[in-house]
């Protein structure tokens, strides 16, 4: 495998030491990093986002009223993974978010966007009929969609409507999600640290950020235009708006749940070698050398 088409992809629950891991790897194998990371995207939170402290792309690119589509991120993703690997350099794919993940590493089929106007009429829809009525009529025209979503949760309630009003559904028969393959040769690497292990990080984490000045930076950009998507990065409104005990506790919570969504995630990942996590980032950079070199891939789709 020639170094230009080498792509080593590393995920992991939030506090599972990506940013750690990843930063070895690149010095040894004189790597790119390409982020995906949905919060990490946006300039001005390298606090709350928990950004690297080293160079990688698509990490603080995207100004805070730019609301960003997963199919925007795949454009982005595979611009900097082709730039990379033209280079002749391996490309170093991290991420957090799965579907972000899967977006930069294949072609995937992705699902329309709204027409415009129609997220507006849905939404005023949704909030004229209410969540039980909005979701009946959204079981009416989708039932497997209907199955996969919750009343209250009126963004995907609404994104649902959207999909069944351009033909397409939040519950395709094929799930081209994990139907494709990689676009490159690949490694895909999951990280797998016990629950209760990613729980004491994530309270010291955040504490840790609190402490670095998550509140001040979270009340400088709540100050501004936010997209939509901006505003839903974890704990940007909650250290703008709460007490910073208040803040941490909820954070603190929140992102627990967060890397019990991630854990689903990594169980769910095709072709993915899990490598044991609970120890020294040193050691686990070690074990995912010894993978790249056996020249275990992915292949391309």
């Amino acid at each position: 495998m020639t170094p230009a088409a080498r792509v080593l992809a590393l995920f992991g629950p939030t506090a599972s030491g990506k940013t750690a891991v990843a930063g070895l790897l690149r010095s040894q194998l004189g790597a790119e990093v390409v982020s995906a990371d949905s919060a990490a995207l946006y300039a001005g939170l390298p606090v709350i986002t928990a950004a690297p402290p080293y160079p990688a792309h698509l990490v603080g690119s995207v100004p805070l009223e730019v609301d960003v589509s997963v199919g925007a991120y795949q454009r982005l993703a595979h611009e900097a993974i082709d730039g990379i690997l033209a280079a002749g350099r391996p490309a170093l794919v991290v991420g957090g978010t799965g579907l972000y993940l899967r977006a930069a590493l294949s072609s995937l089929e992705l699902p329309p966007p709204p027409a415009p106007g129609a997220r507006e009429r849905w939404q005023a829809e949704y909030d004229r009929l209410g969540p039980e009525a909005a979701h009946e009529r959204l079981a009416a025209l989708d039932e497997p969609a209907a199955a996969r979503v919750h009343p209250n949760d009126r963004r995907r309630v609404v994104r649902a409507l959207e999909l069944v009003e351009a033909g397409s559904s939040l519950a395709p028969p094929v799930d081209r999600l994990w139907a494709a393959d990689s676009r490159r040769p690949t490694l895909l690497v999951a990280l797998d640290v016990p629950l209760a292990e990613l729980d004491r990080r994530i309270e010291e984490r955040t504490r840790a950020m609190a402490a670095a000045g998550a509140a001040e930076e979270a009340r400088r950009a709540w100050a501004q235009p936010l997209s939509e998507t901006a505003r839903n990065v974890l704990g940007l409104e909650q250290f703008a708006t709460l007490t910073e005990d208040d803040a941490i506790a909820e954070v603190t919570l929140a992102t627990k749940r967060l890397a019990r969504y991630q854990a689903k995630w990594l169980r769910r990942l095709p072709g993915a070698a899990r490598v044991d996590a609970d120890r020294p980032s040193e050691e686990i950079a070690d074990a995912i050398l010894t993978l790249e070199r056996s020249g275990e891939r992915l292949s391309p789709g």
